[in-house]
């Protein structure tokens, strides 16, 4: 009698004998499961003639992550790149034949405009979605923002007419409740939050040291 003995090349078998489409997923995260996952007001039992719940959150999780911010800015004629205030520069003035809507640059921030009356969720919710089921640490939540592609000009000067604004990929670390103010970090070429040592951020960047 002997005893079975695993090939050395055990994962690779495995990966050879999957047929067809899994819902397994393979890809490293940073990000919890049920961030993704959108707020649905349907009963948990279900009603008679209605999808279920899963079914339903699963439906709208697949079109929500099918929507770019900036493609449906872009529909509407929005350039996201003069969304942000610059620093007035009358030298440079376009042409009144060249501009589209005004003569004057924009001035007033994002923030003036911002209303939270269709919200389905409050700041204090969306930062519990980092909450996993056992676990004390809070990871980052998904999201995006608007923020210039040059780190180092844009924290000097953010109003710098040389910076260049996009809607990037970033982790939500923490929200200020006083300022209103989400606290962001852009995700890698892996789509990961990870600090400069390579680790995960959590519980909003604050480590044991502080």
């Amino acid at each position: 009698v002997t005893k079975f003995k695993t090939p050395a090349n055990f994962k690779g078998l495995v990966e050879k004998q999957t047929v067809g489409p899994f819902t397994e997923i393979l890809t490293e995260s940073d990000f919890p499961e049920q961030s993704f996952k959108p707020k649905v007001q349907i009963p948990f039992k279900r009603v008679p003639g209605q999808n279920p719940r899963k079914v339903e959150v699963e439906r709208r999780r697949r079109q929500y992550l099918a929507f770019d911010i900036a493609e449906l800015l872009a529909s509407k004629g929005i350039d996201s790149n003069q969304l942000m205030p610059r620093h007035y520069d009358p030298e440079n003035m376009p042409p009144i034949e060249e501009t589209k809507d005004s003569v004057f640059p924009i001035y007033l921030p994002l923030q003036v405009f911002d209303n939270d009356e269709f919200d389905c969720r409050t700041p204090e919710e969306w930062m519990s979605l980092g909450l996993e089921p056992g676990s004390s640490d809070r990871k980052p939540v998904p999201g995006k923002a608007l923020l210039p592609t040059d780190d180092v000009l844009g924290h000097e000067d953010p109003k710098s007419q040389e910076l260049i604004y996009m809607w990037i990929d970033v982790g939500v670390l923490d929200y200020d409740k006083e300022t209103d103010l989400y606290l962001v970090h852009k995700t890698d070429e892996k789509g990961l939050v990870r600090d400069e040592e390579g680790r995960p951020i959590l519980n909003g960047g604050i480590t044991p040291e502080g």
